[in-house]
């Protein structure tokens, strides 16, 4: 599977997120306060609930149910009870503002 388009820009306002599913696997697609577009794993690595019902800001998103947060560029959890990552996949924007989103290509950030 290559990209798949998910959205538009107009459908993601900033500070939110969208869920969908591609090849059964559920994603979280959201756009940050300075109008970037991430696409991470939509299961919260600690309680298995949806983190596109979470909360968006300056670059994470924050678990509904406990409170963890996650750093939206690299899937790492940045608070407990959270202690394991959660994918992230490569966005491309294009001109016309069309999101797509590759679920075969995951995105490895090395913790510093």
């Amino acid at each position: 599977m290559s990209a798949v388009e998910v959205a538009t820009l107009g459908e993601l306002a900033p500070n939110s997120a969208k869920r969908v599913v591609l090849d059964g696997f559920p994603i979280a697609v959201v756009r940050d306060s300075d109008g970037t577009v991430h696409a991470i794993g939509d299961r919260c690595s600690h309680g298995e609930v949806s983190l596109s019902d979470g909360f968006v800001e300056d670059g994470t998103i924050e678990c509904w149910a406990h409170g963890s947060l996650f750093d939206l560029r690299s899937g790492i959890p940045l608070t407990l009870p959270a202690y394991e990552p959660v994918p992230v996949f490569e966005v491309t924007v294009r001109d016309d503002g069309v999101v797509l989103v590759d679920p075969e290509k995951t995105i490895v950030v090395e913790e510093n």
